[in-house]
């Protein structure tokens, strides 16, 4: 057994030292003489192309094994904002037929035929600042410095953020163009659903409001997994729901009203001209985009809901009546007071046929017809620390003979004429 081990090792010994002899390349043929018989091995060598998951996966694959998260991983909650990787755009600047040789190829960047000749390929002359006009592309999109400054005009309700901000005027409708319209963000948030399949599902939703500054208006409410896209459908949805509201003298509501929307109420009352807005700062958003000028509004109830907020106003201004609706109605004449002018009696609308006997439990008063019994809540003053000082009580009781004579003096002239 022994010698049999010696004779083999011998014999591989002796056929190396052949193929050193006969230089032999290692790994291609190797000739042995083996009991008077010639047997030729051959190692066939196979050229390999270098393969990697880079050449067989696309790019949205690779991007999704470092940027995704796997279903399970989003049922417990993972991928939220800053866990996951931002992806990198690389092909961004770069279009189909373009390269380092500036080519013109017809049917690929070029047209085919312009006018009436037909375009030839060519060669044109090469941008040297390509390649670093890509890179400058590449590093502005995911760059993290300082923002650009909004100027005071175009700021929201809080600094930079979107609620408050002009968004343009919605998209052309056909033929149709929006031209002079405006519109309004009054909400944009980031909301979540968790579904069985998908896990977490995020997408922006975005409440804006529409109009003319003459009257007409409109809201809308739209979702969208990309913010600008979430703008822009609220903006089409909201020029799609368009209102008219006619407006007293072109600056005001026509009357008080009260208009309720689940737990949100809203008080409105008409106001003179040059008065201002006085309200919540959604209503005075929709006042400006609508047209509105002099409006004072207290918001009661869940005030933070700015949805139910402008469902509650726009349900409100679309249930105002004219003055010559009210009079119709009730068929009495619509009388107006004003403060300036002494309250005289001016007569502003008159109905078809009055009516000649008024019940004692109607009440005609203007301010409270349309509250709907509602009294808004007032709340009560804080009286003074010096309330029970010696020195105030004296300067009370003096004053206190002067108290309502501007009203006695107007009533005894009344009686003496």
């Amino acid at each position: 057994m022994f010698s049999r081990f010696l004779a083999k090792r011998s014999f591989f010994r002796h056929v190396a030292s052949d193929a050193k002899k006969a230089k032999f390349p290692s790994k291609k043929c190797l000739s042995v003489v083996l009991n008077k018989q010639v047997t030729c091995h051959t190692d066939v060598i196979q050229t390999r192309h270098s393969s990697s998951f880079f050449t067989h996966l696309s790019a949205d694959e690779i991007w999704s094994g470092v940027s995704a998260v796997s279903r399970a991983g989003k049922k417990r909650g993972r991928g939220k904002r800053g866990d996951v990787r931002k992806r990198v755009d690389l092909n961004k600047g770069q279009f189909i037929g373009e390269g380092k040789s500036n080519m013109v190829w017809p049917g690929l960047n070029s047209h085919i035929i312009k006018g009436r000749e037909l375009v030839q390929q060519q060669k044109l002359p090469e941008n040297p600042d390509r390649e670093a006009d890509l890179i400058m592309l590449r590093e502005k999109g995911h760059s993290r410095g300082k923002r650009e400054k909004l100027s005071p005009l175009d700021r929201g309700w809080s600094g930079r953020r979107l609620p408050g901000q002009t968004v343009g005027s919605p998209d052309p409708i056909g033929d149709y163009k929006f031209t002079g319209f405006d519109t309004r963000v009054l909400e944009y948030k980031l909301v979540t659903n968790m579904t069985g399949n998908q896990g977490r599902k995020q997408r922006f939703s975005c409440f804006v409001v529409t109009g003319n500054r003459n009257g007409l208006g409109g809201f809308g409410l739209a979702k969208a997994p990309n913010g600008k896209a979430a703008v822009r459908k609220a903006k089409n949805t909201a020029a799609q729901k368009m209102q008219y509201f006619e407006l007293c003298d072109g600056h005001t509501v026509w009357h008080n009203f009260y208009e309720k929307e689940e737990q949100t109420a809203v008080f409105v009352k008409k106001k003179e001209k040059g008065y201002g807005l006085v309200c919540h700062r959604a209503i005075k958003t929709i006042c400006e985009v609508i047209g509105i000028k002099d409006l004072h509004a207290k918001a009661e109830g869940s005030t933070k809901n700015v949805q139910r907020l402008t469902k509650a106003f726009f349900n409100g201004l679309r249930k105002m009546e004219t003055h010559q609706q009210l009079a119709d109605r009730l068929g009495l004449n619509v009388v107006e007071l004003r403060k300036e002018m002494d309250n005289y009696p001016i007569v502003v609308a008159q109905p078809e046929k009055c009516r000649t006997e008024v019940s004692a439990e109607e009440d005609l008063e203007f301010n409270r017809l349309y509250y709907g019994g509602k009294v808004e809540y007032v709340r009560p003053k804080s009286k003074p620390f010096f309330e029970n000082f010696h020195a105030h009580r004296k300067k009370v009781n003096l004053t206190l003979r002067f108290r309502n004579q501007y009203w006695a003096k107007i009533q005894r002239q009344a009686l003496m004429e």
